[in-house]
Protein backbone atom coordinates (compact mmCIF):
# COMPACT_ATOMS: atom_id res chain seq x y z
CA UNK A 1 0.00 0.00 0.00
CA UNK A 2 1.55 3.21 -0.94
CA UNK A 3 1.74 6.20 1.49
CA UNK A 4 -0.74 9.03 2.07
CA UNK A 5 -0.70 11.93 -0.06
CA UNK A 6 -0.40 15.39 1.94
CA UNK A 7 -0.84 18.29 0.43
CA UNK A 8 0.91 21.42 2.01
CA UNK A 9 -0.23 25.19 0.35
CA UNK A 10 2.42 27.38 1.57
CA UNK A 11 1.41 30.39 -0.11
CA UNK A 12 2.45 33.05 2.65
CA UNK A 13 5.06 30.80 4.93
CA UNK A 14 6.95 32.61 7.88
CA UNK A 15 6.68 29.36 9.29
CA UNK A 16 8.86 25.99 9.91
CA UNK A 17 9.04 23.40 7.19
CA UNK A 18 7.24 21.00 8.88
CA UNK A 19 7.84 18.29 5.58
CA UNK A 20 9.93 16.12 7.99
CA UNK A 21 6.83 15.86 10.55
CA UNK A 22 4.37 15.03 7.84
CA UNK A 23 7.28 12.34 6.41
CA UNK A 24 7.58 10.87 9.97
CA UNK A 25 4.25 10.12 9.91
CA UNK A 26 4.41 8.00 7.31
CA UNK A 27 2.65 10.65 4.36
CA UNK A 28 4.34 11.64 0.61
CA UNK A 29 4.71 15.21 0.90
CA UNK A 30 3.82 17.82 -2.16
CA UNK A 31 4.54 21.29 -1.40
CA UNK A 32 2.84 23.79 -3.36
CA UNK A 33 3.24 27.80 -3.29
CA UNK A 34 0.08 28.61 -5.17
CA UNK A 35 -3.20 28.11 -5.06
CA UNK A 36 -3.74 27.92 -8.55
CA UNK A 37 -1.12 24.74 -8.82
CA UNK A 38 -2.75 23.16 -5.42
CA UNK A 39 -5.54 22.89 -6.98
CA UNK A 40 -4.15 21.23 -10.35
CA UNK A 41 -2.52 18.87 -7.77
CA UNK A 42 -5.60 18.42 -5.42
CA UNK A 43 -7.73 17.05 -8.58
CA UNK A 44 -5.21 14.98 -10.24
CA UNK A 45 -3.52 13.03 -6.96
CA UNK A 46 -6.43 13.48 -4.53
CA UNK A 47 -4.91 13.69 -1.37
CA UNK A 48 -5.79 12.38 2.22
CA UNK A 49 -4.83 15.50 4.08
CA UNK A 50 -4.18 18.81 2.85
CA UNK A 51 -2.56 21.53 4.94
CA UNK A 52 -3.30 24.97 4.22
CA UNK A 53 -3.16 29.12 5.38
CA UNK A 54 -5.62 31.05 5.78
CA UNK A 55 -4.67 34.17 4.30
CA UNK A 56 -7.73 36.59 4.49
CA UNK A 57 -7.41 39.31 1.08
CA UNK A 58 -9.54 41.82 2.00
CA UNK A 59 -9.80 42.93 -2.20
CA UNK A 60 -12.36 40.10 -2.99
CA UNK A 61 -15.44 41.45 -3.37
CA UNK A 62 -16.76 37.56 -3.09
CA UNK A 63 -14.72 35.59 -0.55
CA UNK A 64 -12.25 36.19 1.91
CA UNK A 65 -9.38 33.97 0.67
CA UNK A 66 -8.27 31.57 -2.02
CA UNK A 67 -9.56 28.54 0.20
CA UNK A 68 -12.77 29.10 -1.59
CA UNK A 69 -11.33 27.49 -4.48
CA UNK A 70 -9.91 24.98 -2.85
CA UNK A 71 -13.13 24.21 -0.67
CA UNK A 72 -15.25 23.80 -4.20
CA UNK A 73 -12.25 21.12 -5.24
CA UNK A 74 -12.34 19.41 -1.78
CA UNK A 75 -16.09 18.70 -1.64
CA UNK A 76 -16.03 16.25 -4.42
CA UNK A 77 -12.78 14.06 -2.62
CA UNK A 78 -14.79 13.32 0.47
CA UNK A 79 -12.33 11.37 2.02
CA UNK A 80 -9.64 14.46 1.86
CA UNK A 81 -8.97 15.94 5.24
CA UNK A 82 -7.75 20.01 5.68
CA UNK A 83 -6.41 21.48 8.07
CA UNK A 84 -5.93 25.34 8.27
CA UNK A 85 -3.31 27.73 9.24
CA UNK A 86 -4.62 31.04 10.04
CA UNK A 87 -3.71 34.12 12.36
CA UNK A 88 -5.99 35.32 15.26
CA UNK A 89 -6.11 38.84 14.04
CA UNK A 90 -8.46 37.04 11.02
CA UNK A 91 -10.59 35.14 12.98
CA UNK A 92 -14.02 36.77 12.04
CA UNK A 93 -12.76 36.56 8.60
CA UNK A 94 -11.89 32.61 9.04
CA UNK A 95 -15.72 32.37 10.83
CA UNK A 96 -17.07 34.06 7.62
CA UNK A 97 -15.15 31.23 6.06
CA UNK A 98 -16.25 28.17 7.81
CA UNK A 99 -19.96 29.22 8.05
CA UNK A 100 -19.82 28.11 4.18
CA UNK A 101 -17.02 24.90 4.73
CA UNK A 102 -15.64 23.49 7.84
CA UNK A 103 -11.88 22.45 7.53
CA UNK A 104 -11.40 19.47 9.82
CA UNK A 105 -8.98 21.18 11.99
CA UNK A 106 -8.39 24.92 12.01
CA UNK A 107 -4.69 25.81 13.72
CA UNK A 108 -3.49 29.58 14.84
CA UNK A 109 -0.22 30.96 14.78
CA UNK A 110 2.58 29.98 16.05
CA UNK A 111 1.70 26.44 15.53
CA UNK A 112 2.65 23.74 17.82
CA UNK A 113 4.28 20.73 16.43
CA UNK A 114 2.59 18.28 19.19
CA UNK A 115 -0.71 19.85 17.89
CA UNK A 116 -0.14 19.61 14.51
CA UNK A 117 1.03 16.16 14.63
CA UNK A 118 -2.24 15.24 16.80
CA UNK A 119 -4.32 16.78 13.85
CA UNK A 120 -2.48 15.15 11.07
CA UNK A 121 -2.43 12.02 12.96
CA UNK A 122 -6.56 12.42 13.81
CA UNK A 123 -7.33 12.97 9.64
CA UNK A 124 -5.16 10.25 8.68
CA UNK A 125 -7.01 7.87 11.20
CA UNK A 126 -10.32 9.93 10.06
Amino acid sequence: MSAPLLLAIVELGGYPDFSPLYRRLGCEVVVERTMRKAVATARKRKPRVIVAEFNYQSDFRDRTSSLETLQAVVQRLPDTRVIVFYDRDAEAQLARLRSRFEPFRVLAFPIEEAELEAAVKAALAD
